[in-house]
């Protein structure tokens, strides 16, 4: 019902309802969540046939991978303030549980150091973003559960984690 309707049926309802349309704050606009291209980075996927495992740590046999370079294309939020995520995709073949994996990182740039499972978010970076591209090292360690594997023998372990970036209004 538009107003002039509103005001001819009923006055006292029509400036009530003028007051509340225009004395009505704007919502903030929500943050815009986008997948960052890392498509120039030299190894996105992780994958082991666990070679490299170096014993146990308790229940759980550990994987470091060393230095894993990602390139991420951030061109389209250069002046914006952003957060950006480390997401860990919450299927990993071969994996029964995500209780089963510990993925952990040690940032070696502008990006902050954490852990996570699968199908977890974790924030890495927050400020305003400054160029065309942001290039970061991560430590990468993987902490399995071998009680939690259903793999064919000889098979590997692989996944491929990405990078969000969520544009703060």
């Amino acid at each position: 019902m538009t107003l002039r309707i509103l005001r001819r049926l009923h006055p006292g309802l029509a400036a009530v309802a003028a007051l509340l349309l225009g004395g009505m704050p704007c919502a903030p606009a929500a943050a815009a969540v986008a997948r960052l291209d890392d498509s120039a980075s030299p190894r996105a996927q992780v994958r082991t046939d666990f070679a490299n495992a170096q014993g146990m740590d308790g229940n759980m046999l550990v994987l470091p991978f060393g230095r894993i370079e990602y390139r991420l294309a951030t061109a389209a939020h250069v002046g914006r303030r952003a957060r950006i995520f480390y997401v860990i995709p919450a299927m990993v073949a071969g994996l029964r549980s995500p209780a089963g994996m510990l993925v952990q990182w040690r940032g070696n740039g502008a990006f902050a150091s954490g852990s996570g499972r699968p199908g977890d978010r974790v924030q890495v970076w927050n400020g305003v973003v400054q160029s065309p591209w942001i290039n970061e090292t991560f430590e990468l360690t993987l902490r399995i559960d071998p009680r939690e594997l259903r793999m064919p023998s000889g098979s590997a372990l692989s996944f491929e984690s990405f990078f969000e970036i969520e544009t703060i209004p």
